[in-house]
């Protein structure tokens, strides 16, 4: 088998010309450059140099010629594969990372900025999706609004309490019960993700509100609340504008749970474990 060691010596022989100054150019000893070459030429089955002697130069052979300019290439790879496991430990390469409405305008631009200052190459790519219980298939790592299910590993990022979304002056300030919410027009998301749990609970309360409209648009929601079509329940990460509206505290229901998630008994990446830390970093902040 061809050793590289021994290519990166036939390549120096033939660009110095002898074997002194291939082996000045190496930092090796003549005779350890004499005897790379004589390896060589055992593993290939022939000669790689003609030797004239004396101060002339070596000049490759025929079979040289075909040693030589295939392991230029096999040494060009080699160098660009070494190059490449370099800049993936340094951060660099591509990383893939499922997330949701919230996550994607509140958390995830920080973790991006942060990310791209230190490693401007890092190729991210984000895939949104709403969803029952989506899967880490495909990505290095996913968000999500409770537990994961199946073969992942996950960490809890933050608990996102739950608010009360109104028009001024239709609560007195302060905290609201569940209760005030029963037969009452709302606005609300779609029944999947942790919005199927708190319409768990308002059915485990006997309460039932009226939900006039729903939208899996954060934005939607807070439009219709605005324009006097109902209340809501959101999350505080989805209160992206509250110009014009009233927030109150809601009692009996818990926050929502969000986790960040990988494929269990998989290594992560430099880059995948920097966007982990950074966003066990972002999430303190929030």
């Amino acid at each position: 088998m061809l050793d590289l060691r021994h290519l990166a010596t036939l390549d120096a022989v033939a660009t110095e010309g002898t074997f002194g100054r291939a082996a000045d150019r190496l930092g090796y000893t003549q005779s350890a450059v004499s005897q790379q070459v004589a390896a060589l030429e055992k593993t290939v089955g022939g000669a790689v140099f003609d030797r004239p002697g004396g101060p002339k130069p070596v000049r490759l052979t025929p079979l040289g010629e075909v040693v030589l300019k295939h392991g230029r290439d096999l040494l060009a790879r080699a160098q660009a594969t070494e190059d490449a496991v370099e800049r993936f430990k340094a951060g660099e390469g591509r990383v893939d990372i499922g997330t949701f409405q919230s996550i994607t305008n509140v958390l995830l631009p920080t973790v991006v900025r942060r990310l791209l200052d230190d490693h401007p190459n890092a190729d991210i790519r984000l895939f949104e999706e709403e969803t029952d219980q989506p899967t880490a298939d495909g990505l290095d790592l996913v968000f999500f609004d409770g537990e994961l299910t199946g073969d992942v590993e996950q960490t809890k990022i933050l608990d996102d309490p739950y608010v009360l979304v109104t028009r001024p002056g239709q609560f007195a300030p302060g905290p609201v019960p569940l209760t005030a919410l029963h037969q009452t027009a709302m606005v609300a998301q779609p029944p999947i993700c942790d919005q199927a749990r708190v319409e768990r609970v308002y059915a485990d309360h006997g309460i039932k509100p009226l939900i006039v409209f729903r939208t899996a648009d954060n934005r939607g929601v807070l439009s219709m609340v605005r324009a006097g079509m109902g209340l809501a329940v959101v999350p505080k990460l989805a209160l992206d504008d509250t110009t014009g509206l009233v927030t109150h505290e809601i009692e009996e229901l818990t926050p929502r749970e969000i986790y960040l998630a990988w494929q269990a008994n998989r290594t992560l990446s430099p880059l995948a474990t920097k966007v982990v830390d950074l966003t066990l970093q972002t999430a303190k902040t929030l």
